[in-house]
């Protein structure tokens, strides 16, 4: 029988298709799954029957879209991503994959795919009485893979019946009204859901379609879905989108984890991932590149010819058409930097594996955030290093009762955050106001256990009045820290640098402080100095650590006690400098 899926892998990590990185890594993991199916280490097999067989089901199908009816007709990249998903199973004859991400530009048939894969499942998979879904933020957005399924029955004389209009003789009713699709034979039903209809975690999905996942702002709709389904023995949670322009998305998060998945660096063999993108480095005009993100627009010479067309008019115009066209037709994530302090990716690049515990015994300096009374509230610690480097330490503290609030309106999961170590929530349920002694505590907890030289304190003094005669008591210089840009800037400015040249370094593991670093913009003042500060269209995207690293720097830029001064040398090089030998020998 022949193995269409593993022929096309070969070829695309055989350079005999053009493609972009990710989607010929996804390629090889399936030929290296391959070669270790059936061990210990990987109990999985391949079954080129079955992979074939949801194939075939595909090319049966009929696209009623449009002037006249036509056949489907796979393309390479359909047939890996659609058998590839059908082909592999565990050692209990189950599929292998419960969840799918694909990534690619627009109008590269995602939903197509999981049209085909949703009436596959439905009619055909064996499964009795399930639920699939389609699933989106709005309802419009949900139909949008439902319609896709009620179009490929209702061109179907076999699935939508010999009468188009009954509902008994073919294998599918479409019920348009109630955005309902029933299998007759299995009693399977497909029905378009979104937050607006009340997901929650009832819903038990043996499939379940979720698109444009780059538009939603939580992963509640994922996770509702996902939980679902533990007890079931096969499910397919699929999520298909194209990237997106705002990196404080669960989109974003699970794209990098996915190309982890795939670059080996995180391990997931129940998680099907394909991305078609630009690599980087790729001349975004070029067209010859247009493939890797639009396998199916750019393999066909008339929409060729629009994405080329259109590749123009956003280079032509950029701004904010350039920056559609990089989104959503290169699918690359494009970050609107114009306001953003810094660079996320290069922030990235000063993580690292160090703590505290690595900074044992070394001088630094502190800023303090005080948040008016139950937001959040950080403290940071910044210690120079050798070479003019800098390690950061933040926490943060929240009063219990506001935490559940914090939650919903910040979408941010403090929760685990506590669990993690890196924020501390004070008081009782009760409590709506942070108690400044857990933050005076942990502070002299901290410099106790690591047996660090506290130099200075910077602090905002914004609700700082009763908390002063606390901070006197660590024996250090203390300075209040003028929230403005004047006061700030130079702090700021040097803060961006050196993130910029990777002279920061911060524990990897602070996801609440890499979270607030995301969200800090920069505002200017008529003069051009800047300071950091919130979106003002998203109050809730927290930047207090942010402020509170900014209010360590400005202590140690204004603070930091300067290497004293060997007279004699100084004295002898200017000596030397003059040329004055006889005085020079009083100095050797």
């Amino acid at each position: 029988m022949i193995d269409r899926v593993t022929e096309y892998a070969r070829k695309v990590v055989n350079r005999e298709v053009f493609t972009g990185e990710l989607h010929r890594l996804a390629c090889e993991r399936h030929l290296r799954d391959l070669e270790r199916q059936n061990t210990a280490e990987f109990p999985y097999y391949w079954d080129v029957a079955k992979s074939e067989r949801i194939l075939e089901y595909a090319e049966t199908l009929t696209i009623g879209e449009g002037f006249e009816k036509k056949p489907v007709q796979l393309l390479g990249f359909q047939i890996f991503d659609m058998g590839c998903l059908f082909g592999w199973y565990n050692e209990k004859g189950k599929r292998r994959f419960r969840r799918s991400y694909e990534s690619m530009a627009r109008q590269n048939s995602k939903t197509f795919k999981n049209g085909i894969r949703g009436t596959y499942i439905a009619g055909f998979s064996g499964y009795y009485y399930g639920k699939l879904f389609t699933a989106a933020t709005k309802k419009r957005q949900a139909r949008l893979a439902w319609e896709e399924m009620s179009k490929f029955i209702q061109s179907d004389e076999d699935l939508a019946g010999q009468d188009i209009a009954s509902e008994k003789d073919g294998m599918f009713a479409v019920k348009d009204y109630k955005s309902t699709i029933i299998a007759n034979e299995t009693h399977c039903t497909i029905e378009a859901l979104s937050k607006e209809s009340g997901l929650d975690d009832g819903f038990r999905a043996i499939y379940a379609s979720i698109d444009e996942y780059h538009q939603h702002k939580t992963n509640q709709i994922y996770k509702a879905l996902y939980n679902g389904t533990k007890s079931l023995p096969e499910t397919l949670i699929s999520i298909i989108t194209t990237r997106g322009d705002k990196i404080n998305t669960p989109c974003y998060e699970l794209d990098n984890y996915c190309c982890n998945i795939l670059r080996g660096i995180a391990i997931a063999e129940d998680f099907f991932v394909d991305i078609y993108a630009l690599d980087k480095g790729d001349d975004i005009w070029d067209p010859k590149n247009l493939i890797k993100a639009n396998p199916y627009l750019a393999a066909k010479e008339d929409t060729l010819k629009v994405l080329i067309t259109d590749m123009q008019t956003a280079k032509d115009m950029g701004g904010n058409e350039q920056r559609d066209f990089m989104v959503k037709s290169l699918n690359m994530w494009v970050k609107n930097t114009d306001d953003q302090f810094i660079d996320i990716d290069k922030w990235k690049e000063c993580e690292t594996d160090k703590t505290l515990e690595n900074m044992r015994g070394k001088a630094c300096y502190a800023g303090i955030d005080l948040s008016s009374g139950g937001d959040l509230t950080t403290i940071s610690l910044e210690f120079p290093l050798d070479s003019e480097k800098f390690y950061i330490y933040s926490h943060s503290f929240m009063p219990k009762g506001r935490l559940e609030e914090h939650i919903e309106t910040d979408v941010a999961p403090y929760d685990l955050w506590e669990e993690n170590g890196l924020i501390t929530i004070t008081g009782g349920a009760n409590e709506y106001k942070n108690d400044y002694k857990f933050i005076i505590n942990h502070l002299k907890e901290i410099i106790e256990a690591y047996d660090l030289k506290l130099k200075a304190i910077g602090y905002d003094p914004h609700n700082a009045d009763g908390f002063l005669s606390d901070l006197e008591e660590f024996g250090v210089p203390l300075l209040s820290i003028t929230q403005s840009a004047r006061f700030l800037n130079d702090a700021t400015e040097d803060m961006k640098l050196n993130i910029k040249s990777r002279k920061i370094e911060y524990d990897k593991q602070n996801e609440l402080l890499s979270w607030s670093f995301s969200n800090a913009k920069v505002v200017a003042n008529s003069f051009g100095e800047i300071k950091v500060d919130k979106e003002p269209r998203a109050k809730t995207k927290r930047i207090d650590p942010v402020d509170a690293c900014i209010d360590a720097h400005v202590a140690y830029m204004k603070l930091k006690e300067e290497d004293p001064v060997d007279i004699d040398k100084e004295m002898k090089n200017y000596l030397q400098m003059m040329n004055w030998g006889w005085v020079n020998e009083n100095y050797r």
